[in-house]
């Protein structure tokens, strides 16, 4: 690459390794006992919604109440919620892989809210992220496959998928692009769902559910998770004046 004086003394300030600082981690966990698990679920999730007195007649999209870990008593929730504990714990672990200190922390991992949402005739949740919580996720329960969904006429291969949006999208309205800063310039990823998929990110990263039209229900379990150490959270003192 050529450089154009006056500008040419960038080459000198790049030299070196080049560092990412601020990456956002995201990881997808594949649940060992899904074909067990999500047809009883789906089922069970279902009647919830029909026996749920503040449902609408309009079963295109329903959310039910994010306290499942106090209303749901059954042996194949029990197992989604320690597999998800124990990919967060995994994910959390490598997320913080360098930057945790040294020693046992006593870390105590909650979830403050586990909540499921039904989905189907186009419709969507808009863009949104979760507060209150340091990772957020979403399971996928039930779903066509994919080469099913791409099949629509209007929605292909977006059908159903979930979009999140790169933090530096709301920097890029009306920005200035050239080729030397292309890496921002793809700034959502979409994410095809699977059943027995579970995909975990930070919970300030904005993403939406896109529509999604099919033969099954699209049925998720989305959650909202606290970490704590024993002795306080904060690992780095303030900036100095």
């Amino acid at each position: 690459m050529s450089a154009a004086t006056p500008s040419s003394s960038i080459a000198t300030a790049t030299t070196g390794l080049l560092q990412a600082h601020w990456p956002v981690p995201m990881a997808t966990h594949r649940f060992a006992q899904a074909a067990d698990v999500n047809a009883v679920l789906a089922r069970v999730f279902t009647l919830m919604r029909a026996t749920d007195p503040n449902h609408k007649s309009d079963n295109r999209f329903y959310a039910s109440s994010d306290d499942l870990l106090q209303r749901v008593e059954l042996p194949e929730f029990s197992a989604l919620i320690s597999f998800i504990a124990q990919a967060l714990q995994s994910t959390v672990k490598q997320a913080n892989a360098g930057v945790w200190p040294q020693g046992r922390h006593g870390l105590q991992l909650e979830l403050t809210g586990v909540w499921f949402q039904i989905q189907n005739g186009a419709a969507f949740h808009d863009l949104h992220s979760h507060g209150n919580c340091s990772w957020s996720g979403v399971y996928y329960l039930q779903i066509d496959p994919m080469e099913e969904r791409v099949q629509h006429a209007d929605l292909g291969a977006l059908n159903g998928a979930t979009r999140f949006y790169s933090p530096m999208h709301p920097l890029l309205g009306g920005a200035y692009m050239d080729m030397g800063n292309t890496w921002l310039q793809q700034a959502t990823l979409d994410v095809s769902p699977a059943e027995g998929e579970l995909v975990l990110f930070p919970a300030f990263l904005q993403h939406k559910a896109m529509p999604y039209s099919g033969t099954k229900d699209r049925i998720v379990v989305s959650f909202n998770a606290q970490i704590h150490g024993a002795g306080g959270d904060r690992v780095f003192g303030y900036a100095a004046k």
